[in-house]
């Protein structure tokens, strides 16, 4: 993690004011952005609707996409980061892919690290006047990495490094990537720094579902040696990933490609939607928010960056339709933005 900012230091260190609790001051609001990709983009919107309800939160707190929206807001840049979004077309969106052949990742990334930093500069998250933190995942340990100090851009970076994608960022001597991959949306970060309400946001689109144990009953032609249930994978726990990858890949190539046979970018995909479904629903059982606003981006792909009009709008429409418990739980009168 990026090193920590150093203060001149008296002989008498000044007392700290007492904590008043919730009660005897002024509520602190957390707004928690979701992962998504490209579906994320439904995030500006959220928090434009957000606004026009008069609600500012005082922490906001983003993993992989959610990050960059919330760093973006956080540092008073939301009107930017929208101005991109609705001018990406799809050769647009082609422009910014730098291949990479280190092994790392499918991705480079220099040429979003450069419009991020023309964007924000060398602005730290400490500066932010927003209270701002961002995930990420440690390769290797699989430790979830709390990113609330340091250079922002390489903050935002790293928590949406997705795996086999980008290359994963160094930061303070830790190699990290998305942190989709261990807390798709961060409510226990926003608790942890202070936050009295906490509004998450979750992100969903088509094929999202719970899952089941389905018997496999085999017929004539697929008669395996022993009968199979199918089980949700493990919630929760780094190696998931590359457990519903691995098995996805083998039953892919060990059964031969058929007509209807998937694709290597639909098994990737799939699987990590799958993985970070549980994951989610595995996390907010553990720890729910005080209001969830649930944006339904229907079956818009998560690599179709170039529909950002589209999803801002859903995020908006997330907002209205999670109104009274906003308002129920932020104590908030709706006014213009």
């Amino acid at each position: 993690m990026a090193e920590a900012m150093n203060f001149p230091f008296s002989r008498k260190p000044a007392e700290a004011p007492p904590d008043l609790g919730p009660s005897q001051r002024a509520r602190r609001i957390a707004v928690v952005l979701g992962a998504g990709a490209a579906r994320g983009w439904a995030h500006i919107g959220v928090m434009r609707e957000l606004a026009a309800m008069g609600l500012r939160p005082q922490i906001v707190v983003g993993s992989s996409i959610g990050a960059v929206i919330g760093a973006c807001y956080a540092a008073g840049r939301l009107d930017g980061i929208e101005d991109f979004a609705r001018a990406l077309t799809k050769r647009r969106v082609f422009g910014l892919i730098d291949l990479s052949f280190s092994g790392g990742g499918l991705i480079g990334g220099e040429r979003l690290r450069e419009r991020l930093e023309t964007a924000l500069g060398d602005t730290r998250i400490e500066h932010l006047p927003i209270q701002f933190a961002s995930v990420a995942t440690e390769i290797g340990s699989g430790n979830e990495i709390w990113l609330s100090k340091g250079k922002l851009v390489d903050a935002i970076r790293a928590s949406y490094a997705l795996p086999g994608v980008f290359e994963p960022v160094r930061i303070g001597g830790r190699w990290l990537f998305d942190g989709a991959i261990v807390n798709p949306i961060p409510i226990t970060v926003a608790r942890a720094l202070g936050a009295d309400t906490v509004i998450a946001v979750s992100i969903v689109g088509d094929g999202a579902g719970r899952g089941a144990p389905i018997p496999h009953e085999p017929d004539d032609e697929d008669a395996p040696s022993t009968a199979a249930v199918a089980v949700p994978a493990p919630a929760g726990v780094l190696s998931s990933l590359t457990q519903s990858a691995t098995s996805a890949f083998r039953r892919q190539w060990a059964s031969g490609r058929g007509p209807d046979a998937p694709g290597m970018a639909s098994v990737m995909v799939n699987a990590f939607n799958i993985t970070q479904d549980r994951i989610t629903r595995a996390r907010l059982a553990g720890d729910p928010p005080d209001a969830m606003i649930t944006v339904k981006v229907g079956p818009i792909g998560i690599f179709e960056f170039h529909r950002a009009a589209e999803l801002i709008e859903m995020g908006r429409e997330g907002v209205r339709r999670a109104r009274e418990d906003i308002l129920g739980v932020a104590e908030v009168e709706a006014q213009a933005e």
